[in-house]
């Protein structure tokens, strides 16, 4: 019965979060061919026009999945663990295969990539420096999101998959961070679970519900193979709060859902083209963007060895540039404060492989506080640098970047694009540009989503 109800608990989940993301409402307008009076009447809605067009995308995403001609679709679901940072949004601890019909939910299953990573033959060379620092002799599915671009992350699994003997063929490729569960208790409420203590809110529940399924359960007498049926039972009265709630706060619900997708919390890779066209312009896909020819920023942490101390780390960024000589410099300044005092079954002293991604062309003058000397590379036409950063429990480590970027940069306009890392806290970055003539503009922001600056605001 538990193993009944946690399925069904991860059905409703990615259904109400991912697929049908405008909640009831949207799925029984779709469901019941409703399409042109919905069409019409988003235009009504009291929004702006880029919530509209998020609705729009979402009608036709559903419009996809509610009429499949009589053709199983299947999807794999990445479950990320933000706890433990991964570049693609968080360590996959588990994974889902979700077969749609014609709206119907035909099939689902949960995987544990532990279980599954075992059936993996040990062949693929690990990304520096995962072997070093994780003591693991080959690249796993758990692993497997080690990219700053979704797409590529999900063929990646999806290779992982067919080595461990996976025989489905996917349509598309949803990740998850756990972010999405304090999404619905925002809206929802705090909830109260009979035989297990405390109260789960936005505020606590990823935390508790880790708790629970690592230490708590002994405490309570749990066997270990039913520590994480908490979950389940969470998750049903929360969908059953959300079912009940007045359209205000579904609309609500839709709305803090739809903040998800552009944090990249959920992303989404389709194999239809046109779908998958859809997704991209309303930023759902976690895309790197490699197209972007000005000023770029993109700094991606892996935490490898940390356990879960994400939760314990507060960055900011600085960044200036200064256009005032012969060739543009550059210093980027990530500090990282770990505000853990003592080390338990949770955080330890921090350990991230962070890499910095800027214009090609840019080359690495100095770097200060790093553990390790950097390695480079490019990636989808941009250059990275990366290295190993220590910061030790109760301390801030300040990691800096001195480097030269293209002579073209800021030639005629200065723009500059900093891209969020999925999965990742809200960061503060201070912006300096120095202009051509050495005025200077100051820009601070909370780098909640993928953010364009130009020197002319």
């Amino acid at each position: 019965m538990k193993k009944q109800s946690s399925t069904k608990f991860w059905i409703s989940f990615i259904v109400a979060s991912v697929v049908f993301l405008s909640g009831w409402f949207l799925f029984w307008e779709v469901k019941n061919g409703h399409l042109n009076s919905l069409r019409a009447a988003i235009g009504f809605l009291p929004a702006n026009q880029e919530t509209k067009t998020d609705f729009q995308t979402l009608v036709s995403v559903a419009q996809s999945l509610m009429d499949t001609d009589g053709q199983e679709k299947t999807y794999l679901i990445l479950f990320q663990n933000n706890l433990e940072l991964r570049p693609g949004g968080g360590f996959i601890g588990s994974f889902g295969i979700l077969k749609v019909l014609d709206g119907h939910i035909v099939g689902f299953a949960v995987h544990d990539t532990g279980n599954f990573d075992g059936r993996i033959p040990d062949t693929v060379e690990p990304p520096y420096p995962m072997k070093e620092t994780l003591n693991i002799p080959s690249w796993k599915f758990r692993d497997s999101n080690y990219s700053p671009d979704f797409a590529t992350n999900a063929a990646q699994a999806e290779m992982f998959y067919a080595m461990g003997q996976g025989s489905e063929r996917f349509d598309g490729v949803i990740g998850i961070t756990s972010d999405t569960l304090a999404s619905f208790l925002s809206v929802t409420g705090p909830v109260e679970i009979p035989g297990f203590p405390g109260t789960y809110s936005a505020d606590n529940a990823v935390l508790d519900l880790e708790y629970q399924v690592e230490q708590g359960y002994e405490k309570q007498g749990i066997d270990f193979g039913d520590r994480k049926s908490v979950m389940a039972m969470l998750g049903l009265e929360i969908l059953e709060r959300a079912k009940n709630l007045s359209m205000d706060k579904k609309y609500e619900l839709f709305q803090v859902l739809l903040d998800d997708l552009h944090r990249k919390d959920i992303q989404i890779v389709f194999k239809d083209d046109a779908l998958q066209s859809e997704i991209e312009k309303a930023g759902w896909s976690g895309s790197f963007d490699g197209s972007w020819n000005n000023d770029y920023l993109y700094l991606v942490d892996a935490n490898l060895n940390s356990w879960k101390s994400d939760y314990a780390i507060k960055r900011s960024y600085e960044y200036t540039v200064d256009m005032s000589g012969d060739t543009p410099q550059a210093t980027l300044a990530a500090t990282y404060e770990h505000t853990a005092k003592s080390r338990d079954w949770f955080v330890k002293d921090y350990q991230t492989f962070l890499r910095v991604y800027v214009p090609k062309g840019s080359y690495l003058s100095a770097v200060d506080g790093n553990a390790k000397d950097p390695v480079y590379g490019e990636f989808m036409g941009k250059k990275y640098f990366g290295t190993l950063v220590q910061v030790p429990l109760g301390t801030t480590k300040t990691v800096t970047f001195h480097y030269v970027l293209p002579q073209d940069i800021g030639r005629d306009v200065y723009d500059l694009k900093i891209q969020k890392q999925p999965g990742m806290s809200d960061v503060p970055v201070h912006v300096v540009i120095i202009g051509k003539d050495g005025t200077k503009i100051e820009q601070r922001i909370t780098l909640a989503h993928d953010t364009v600056l130009s020197d002319e605001e």
